[in-house]
C-alpha cells in the first residue's frame, strides 16, 4: 500500500488531470470536505458524490482554468498530510492567484477529510462572488 504522501500526490495529480476514476478510488466512502469562508463555495460537503462535485465546480465555474499546483507535502505520524499548492484560475474577468494548504487525513489507503487552508481568504471570497 502506497504512503499516505505518495495518495495525496496521486489525488494532486488526478485532479490536475480530471482524472475521476482515480480521485474517487482515493476518496473515501464518507469522506468531508471543509471550505472556509463567505463565498458561495464555502462549508462542509460529506460524502463522495459531494466532494467530488465541489472540487468539479471549481473547473467547471472557471472555464477549465482552475488549476492546484502542488508545491510541497508534509506528513505526521497521525496521517494527516499537508498537500500545499498554488491556485491560479480565471473567472467573470476575475484572477485567483494565491497559496493554499489542505490537511489531508488518510485512513487505510483512502483520503477520509480534506480541510482547505487559504493564505488570503478575502481574495478567495472574492473570486468567487
Amino acid at each position: 500500500m502506497p504512503g499516505n504522501a505518495a495518495i495525496v500526490r496521486r489525488g494532486y495529480e488526478a485532479f490536475g488531470t480530471g482524472d475521476l476514476k482515480t480521485l474517487t478510488e482515493l476518496l473515501g466512502d464518507d469522506v468531508s470536505w471543509h471550505t472556509p469562508g463567505g463565498s458561495r463555495l464555502a462549508g462542509d460537503v460529506v460524502g463522495r458524490k459531494a466532494v467530488l462535485a465541489r472540487l468539479g465546480r471549481y473547473v467547471v465555474e472557471t472555464g477549465g482554468t482552475f488549476r492546484a499546483d502542488l508545491k510541497r507535502v508534509l506528513t505526521d505520524e497521525d496521517g494527516r498530510v499537508i498537500g500545499i499548492h498554488h491556485n491560479v484560475a480565471e473567472r467573470d474577468g476575475k484572477r485567483l492567484d494565491l497559496y493554499c494548504c489542505v490537511v489531508f487525513v488518510v485512513v487505510g489507503g483512502r483520503i477520509v477529510d480534506g480541510r482547505e487552508h487559504f493564505y488570503d481568504l478575502r481574495a478567495w471570497d472574492e473570486f468567487w462572488s
